[in-house]
């Protein structure tokens, strides 16, 4: 297991130097010039291209690039081209924390509804909960946030004015109630309906069978060898979207005015502030990464057969 940890943990480097290559290629080649976008659609030609030599955006491709990563490995990941002064590293720090502990509570939220809801689904099946759990389920995945929010907004916020409309002062503020209920729509669910089809199969085999002839209570039938096997792919599931905790939400946290990652992302990708876009997104394939490899090794936790060379 520790040979395999490290082998995957040498090739997180070559997949950042990729994604980081694929990403600033297309910074600098894609549509909009931060230049441009900085100064103006009015700007003196001279000043931009003044501008752009002053931030090096004038040297050949692999000279920037190589700059980069060279200044990347010290720490120094740039400057903001929209807040001028702001290292790129400090902007995200401030802000990243915001999103990991949203994101964290919503996806706790999501754990301790979603599964024992598929759960409570399954046994009852074919009944009226079943089918109330089914279409919640469809609902939940088919509405998007940007539907989803301001419904929940109008109703709490200003039809019966029970929850400030948003702001951030922290996990344990009023605040965080209504982005919390919209971010947990969605993986409440999705683990209830994966959590519904993984028991319904682990119920149809022969070892739950034998244990029920055996003449076991029913928790020990349930917890003991339905939910351990059935909550194997649940996992995977949970593991993926662990890696996203890091990553925001750009609807939520822009339509609930939230200082986490998500709007500094949208306030970047409009004003073309290149240094925070390929930041932003080797900090999301960092995260992505390690939660794969969270995963494998939580499988080999969760079911001694698995082994890895």
């Amino acid at each position: 297991m520790l040979v395999y940890m490290v082998r995957r943990l040498l090739w997180l480097p070559v997949l950042l130097l990729l994604v980081g290559l694929i990403t600033f290629a297309l910074g600098l080649y894609g549509p909009g010039d931060p230049v441009q976008v900085m100064l103006g659609p009015h700007a003196n030609p001279e000043a931009v291209a003044r501008v752009r030599h002053e931030l090096g955006l004038d040297r050949p491709f692999f000279v920037q690039y190589a700059d980069y990563i060279w200044k990347a490995l010290r720490g120094d990941l740039g400057e903001s081209l929209k807040y001028r002064g702001q290292p790129v590293g400090r902007l995200i720090a401030s802000r990243l924390w915001v999103s990991v502990q949203l994101n964290a509570v919503a996806l706790a939220l999501g754990v301790a509804v979603g599964i024992p809801l598929g759960v409570i689904a399954a046994l009852r099946r074919n009944t009226w909960l079943d089918y109330l759990t089914i279409s919640g389920v469809v609902a939940g995945i088919s509405l998007p946030t940007f539907v989803i929010a301001p419904i929940i907004m109008w109703f709490l916020a200003f039809r019966f004015r029970l929850l400030p409309t948003g702001g951030w002062d922290g996990i344990f503020s009023q605040r965080i109630i209504m982005p919390v209920i919209v971010l947990s729509t969605g993986p409440i669910a999705v683990f209830a309906r994966q959590t519904r089809a993984n028991v319904l199969e682990v119920m149809g085999q022969d070892y739950v069978r034998t244990a029920w002839a055996k003449g076991l209570r029913e928790r020990m039938v349930i917890f003991r060898h339905v939910l351990r096997n059935a909550l194997i792919p649940i996992f995977t599931i949970l593991g993926l979207m662990m890696g996203s905790l890091v990553t925001g939400t750009f609807v939520t946290e822009t339509i609930f005015g939230i200082p986490g990652l998500g709007r500094l992302g949208v306030e970047s990708f409009f004003s073309r502030d290149y240094p925070v876009i390929i930041a932003l997104t080797l900090l999301v394939a960092s995260s992505y990464t390690l939660a794969n490899l969270l995963v494998d090794v939580g499988y080999w936790f969760l079911d001694p057969r698995i082994r890895y060379e």
